[in-house]
């Protein structure tokens, strides 16, 4: 299995530790937010990470959507139960909530197809800051706030017409963003192709924090800080 180095696991229960979190980040989601760092005063494990995890534990639905109730920190000790319905949450010992799972329709439990599926979505979401995020916020004259940048995986869905597909990549079709004082909703919606066929559609939803009016110059020092994590990398 190709998650075995990002995450420890026991009977039903799995941890990520700082390391494993941030060797993930960069390496499969080739994600750079440097609150997946070991030693980020703010550090979380990425919820793409979660969302692998989940695949990878209880197979790919045809229909499948992710809700992040809460942040996952260094070496969270994580329930998986061994059998779940079509409605169920990962939580903690402590019985906290960090992420709801709705799925309904046929389930694959073919690696090779989960494998193809995860490294796809996680490549996808790992372009959003640079490539998407950054231009909507100029596009809408606010930003995030450039000494603490943060923003918040709030879910994710999906909808499979099919699972008779191994490779599969992920296009953008659509982009929006609702300010309302300080907070941004981003509205991120997708198309599914394995080769030339639509085998699918998908919404992701983030929230950003502490919005303040735009700035190109400390937008692009943001953005070249970024870039400067991937180049040390």
């Amino acid at each position: 299995m190709f998650l075995a180095p990002y995450f420890s696991k026991q009977d039903q229960t799995l941890a990520v530790s700082a390391q494993q979190a941030s060797d993930f980040a960069k390496k499969i989601a080739q994600d750079f937010n440097p609150i997946h760092d070991v030693g980020a005063k703010r550090f979380c494990v990425p919820g793409d990470l979660l969302f692998s995890l989940v695949l990878t534990q209880y197979g790919l639905s045809q229909k499948m959507r992710f809700s992040f109730a809460g942040m996952v920190g260094d070496g969270v000790e994580l329930i998986f139960p061994e059998t779940v319905a079509d409605s169920f949450s990962i939580c903690d010992r402590r019985d906290k909530t960090y992420l709801h799972v709705e799925r309904h329709g046929d389930i694959s439990r073919c690696d090779a197809q989960t494998e193809a599926f995860i490294r796809s979505y996680v490549a996808f979401s790992g372009l959003n800051f640079i490539h998407i995020l950054v231009p909507m916020m100029k596009q809408h004259q606010v930003m995030i706030n450039p000494d603490r940048p943060l923003v918040i995986y709030e879910s994710m869905s999906f909808d499979l017409t099919t699972l008779d597909f191994v490779d599969v990549s992920l296009s953008l079709v659509g982009q929006e963003l609702k300010i309302d004082g300080k907070r941004g909703d981003v509205t991120l919606t997708f198309e599914l192709h394995s080769g030339d066929t639509l085998v699918g559609t998908g919404v992701k939803t983030l929230v950003m924090s502490g919005l303040r009016p735009y700035e190109e110059d400390k937008a692009q020092h943001m953005c070249a800080q970024y870039e400067s994590y991937r180049d040390a990398f």
